[in-house]
């Protein structure tokens, strides 16, 4: 793989990423694993280093967003407009672990390094950056509390998900795409209720704008 001479440090960050993924099994994610890529790459180590200013979290953060840009590359427009959004989500995370795959060793290592104190709020970043990723690849186009509750139930299967993909050594990960298809379904349940709640209270009187009108009255 060759990096453009005109590349932005966005796009090296992106493009380098997956290299240093491929070394972070063996050297960890260190400044030898980057520059190691960086060879690999034709690109000069100074600028790799730039790229990556501060260690090995914006590595992790990197690698993490080309995986959230690839996963969209095996899908067509058509293709996820035909399934049930349940298959999409399937769809979207399995492409996910179909990358990460690979580069278990280098996951292992990452979700260690974010785990630590320091890292973990880059981390849960991370997490629901991903799990944005999924729903607006499934077509989501939610801008209310929706929004924010599914990315965070998402995110929090996708953390459970992976914690059962880094020891799953059954074929083709099977036991993986099982746990994944339970937790998603849950999901989709819990959706059917909360929407069928919502429509049977849509009408209520609101406890909140009562209290409201009794602070500030309607003219």
């Amino acid at each position: 793989m060759t990096i453009a001479a005109d590349a932005t440090l966005d796009e090296i960050r992106l493009a380098l990423a997956p290299l240093i993924a491929a070394n972070a099994a063996f050297d960890g994610w260190t400044a030898e694993a980057r520059d190691f890529a960086a060879d690999q790459a034709g690109l000069d180590r100074d600028i790799a280093r730039l790229a990556y200013d501060g260690g090995a979290v914006p590595m992790i953060d990197a690698w993490f967003a080309s995986i959230d840009a690839a996963m969209m590359e095996g899908f067509t427009r058509e293709a996820l407009a035909a399934m049930k959004v349940r298959e999409r989500i399937q769809a979207l995370v399995e492409a996910r672990l179909a990358l990460l795959h690979p580069n278990r060793d280098a996951l292992r290592r990452a979700l260690a390094i974010l785990a630590l104190p320091q890292n973990a709020p880059r981390g849960l970043g991370m997490g629901w950056r991903s799990a944005d990723a999924v729903w607006r690849g499934a077509g989501d186009t939610a801008t209310d509390y929706n929004h924010y509750t599914k990315r965070a139930i998402l995110g929090t299967v996708y953390a459970a998900t992976i914690t059962v993909f880094l020891d799953d050594e059954s074929e083709d990960y099977a036991e993986t795409r099982g746990f994944l298809a339970r937790r998603i379904a849950g999901i989709m349940r819990f959706e059917k209720a909360k929407s069928a709640f919502l429509e049977r209270t849509q009408n209520l009187p609101s406890l909140s704008r009562f209290i409201g009108r009794l602070r500030y009255p309607v003219a």
